[in-house]
């Protein structure tokens, strides 16, 4: 490179290629260059080192991003939200960060002396071995994800350690004029383990059996037997959520009503059921198991028992890549069913549909509360799990918030009941129970 040069002139091309000609983003670099909108920006992207071509020449697109991301080789300055927002909305609609920016980047690399052997990847990066959705991949997959530390998610989810999507609907609000922002996120989770509840109809009589698939740390138990007295059961294959869980169903002092197994779902059997929760499981089934998942669910229901499986939805459905960003660092082996194969999915397996409802702004807002929370504590975030793994999930977070706003992503919770063989659902007549 010559004297005279500077490293954002060289970065130009690629970042054209990119993101178009004039993406509302400053762009700064190590050598204190830059690259900034003529019209203004919503923050700044800072690439603190030649490394960071390095990572996109052995891992073009969206890989090398995020590997550069987590190991702070590229930073954001300024309202992360604004900025990937600008990011996203700049960019060219046929730009795609593959063949041309591979060229681009490696020429940028070859003129800043970058090239050289392939970088290690953060450490942070999932590898699942066997075969995919296996009960050990599975197992490997949700460790890597959920058995990050309690005390981590006690900081990012808040008091009420729920990590679904909450309901942002006050007490006296009929939900007409939309998410109630307002509400606190508490108050918010509460409100979505209530209305599960009440889809269930776990508010017509005292003392029915819930099973929760996937129970996380136990606030749907728990809510469930403090608050309509039902006997339940929560599974879960991560050992760290297990073990809080049963603390907080003691703490509660719900033990003689409340159990919590580490359990796979396929190890289910033998028992019977009034209602059965699935919040925030589904994702992690797969579609190829979605039969199984659902026969393994139906059979454990008694007549006239209810289903609420609540789940992130994509349209047309969506298999979370290894080579994303999320599929390394965050879901590994993750899938997004579209709601209507899901949907159906119930129904070949004898539920009978009765309720879908549509969540996805909610969802918005539980996810900027989380990153609020994460912002607020972030050096005792660091402290507990890492630099790199508290950006993954800066990252991860405000990226799904945009998602959920923009309805690339949605969340459906859709209840299905087993008639008796007169056909008797004993459900009501309509929603006014749980509205």
């Amino acid at each position: 490179m010559g004297t005279n040069t500077t490293v954002a002139s060289v970065f130009k091309p690629l970042l054209t290629v990119a993101l178009g000609e004039d993406p509302a983003v400053r762009f700064e670099f190590w050598d204190g260059s830059s690259l900034t909108p003529e019209n203004g920006h919503s923050g700044t992207v800072v690439v603190r080192s030649k490394d960071a071509l390095k990572n996109l020449v052995w891992a073009p697109g969206e890989l090398g991003l995020a590997r550069c991301y987590v190991s702070g080789l590229l930073d954001f300055e300024g309202d992360i939200f604004g900025i990937l927002r600008a990011l996203q909305q700049t960019a060219p609609r046929d730009a795609r960060l593959g063949a041309d920016a591979a060229v681009q980047a490696l020429n940028a690399a070859r003129r800043l002396g970058a090239l050289g052997w392939k970088p290690e990847p953060p450490a942070e990066e999932a590898h699942q071995h066997g075969r995919r959705h296996s009960k050990r991949r599975d197992s490997e997959a949700i460790t890597h994800h959920y058995d990050v530390g309690n005390d981590f998610y006690a900081l990012v989810l808040g008091t009420s350690m729920t990590y679904s999507c909450a309901r942002f609907v006050g007490p006296d609000a009929d939900g007409a004029a939309g998410p109630d922002a307002d509400l606190a996120l508490e108050d918010a989770q509460a409100a979505k383990h209530d209305l599960v509840c009440r889809k269930l109809g776990l508010d017509h009589r005292t003392g029915q059996d819930l099973l929760d698939v996937g129970c996380g740390w136990g606030s749907m138990v728990i809510h469930a037997a403090t608050h309509y007295g039902a006997r339940a059961v929560g599974i879960t294959i991560s050992s760290a959520q297990a073990e809080l869980a049963r603390k907080r169903v003691a703490q509660a002092g719900v033990s003689d009503r409340v159990e919590i197994r580490l359990q796979d779902y396929r190890d289910l059997g033998g028992e019977r059921f009034d209602a059965i929760s699935s919040i925030g499981m589904f994702e992690h089934v797969g579609a190829e198991r979605t039969a199984d998942y659902f026969n393994t669910l139906r059979a454990l229901l008694r007549p006239r028992g209810r289903l609420l499986n609540h789940a992130i939805s994509s349209p047309g459905g969506s298999r979370i890549s290894p080579r994303s960003f999320i599929g390394r660092y965050v879901f590994p082996d993750g899938e997004l069913l579209d709601a209507g194969a899901t949907a159906q999915a119930m129904q070949e397996s004898g539920f009978e549909l009765r309720d879908i409802e549509a969540l996805r702004e909610h969802y918005a807002l539980t996810l900027r509360h989380w990153v609020a929370n994460l912002q607020a504590n972030w050096t005792e975030a660091v402290d507990l799990v890492g630099i790199g793994r508290a950006r993954v999930w800066l990252l991860y977070m405000a990226a799904s918030a945009l998602g959920f706003e923009d309805g690339g992503i949605g969340i459906h919770q859709i209840l299905g009941v087993v008639p008796d063989e007169d056909g008797t659902a004993g459900l009501p007549g309509n929603r006014r129970s749980w509205a």
